[in-house]
């Protein structure tokens, strides 16, 4: 059974219900907020393992907690998932932008908000267990103390900017990232490039890398991820 704690961010009372009562049936300890102010310091106090956010919030909305919580040190580390009845492509670009882990749109199944919470988790597990200075995925082997890459035991001559897009993408396999999120990974929030330039550095990297290109995959409408490792 599980023992993660989960912070719920929901004001409909009726539905903070339904979703406390299936998780804690799975085995997952719960807390409550159903405001934005209210949900920011207990995420501070209580530190939980995932917060589930809400995005329909009264004055305080979910994009502004999610924005708060991210640029906190003491909360940034965190996974989100958005919970939300907007079920646009900016909605969920917005959140993504902001560092959101994953969106589910309402109405939902529990068991399909059980399975996003529960790989949300693994995904960040195995993140905090990986070791950055040497990555192995797929047939692709990334050295950053030489700043070496390989394929199938074969050297790739990448750029600066190619090697840091490829180990960003590769650390966390599985997670889709936005064109702006990737930009400020490798270069920093100030640095003067457009989101669209990540595709050509996309097409690029998928070039120098061959056949193991095709684990660089697009999520059309959000940005890029790694596939995961068989």
């Amino acid at each position: 059974m599980a023992e993660e704690k989960i912070l719920i961010v929901e004001d409909e009372d009726d539905v903070l219900e339904l979703i406390r009562y299936n998780l804690q049936k799975n085995g997952y300890r719960t807390d409550a907020a159903t405001t934005g102010p209210i949900a920011l310091s207990m995420a501070e106090a209580v530190k939980p393992d995932l917060i589930l956010l809400d995005l329909m919030l009264p004055g305080f909305d979910g994009l502004e907690v999610c924005r708060n919580l991210k640029k906190d040190p003491k909360t940034s580390t965190i996974p989100i998932i958005m919970v939300t009845a907007k079920g646009t492509e900016a909605d969920i670009v917005a959140g993504l932008e902001m560092g959101a882990a994953d969106y589910i749109a309402k109405p939902f199944s529990p068991r399909v908000l059980l399975a996003r919470i529960g790989a949300v988790l693994r995904r960040n597990r195995a993140a905090e267990a990986i070791d950055t200075s040497m990555l192995r995925i797929h047939d692709i082997e990334i050295d950053s103390g030489r700043h070496r890459v390989t394929v199938k035991n074969k050297p790739v001559d990448l750029t600066s900017t190619e090697f840091g897009l490829l180990r960003f993408l590769a650390a966390r396999p599985g997670w889709v990232f936005t064109r702006y999120q990737i930009v400020d990974a490798i270069h920093g929030s100030d640095y003067p490039v457009t989101d669209r330039s990540i595709d050509v550095q996309i097409v690029g990297l998928r070039k120098k890398l061959g056949s193991a290109g095709k684990y660089i995959e697009t999520v059309r409408g959000v940005g890029y991820r790694m596939q995961e490792d068989d």
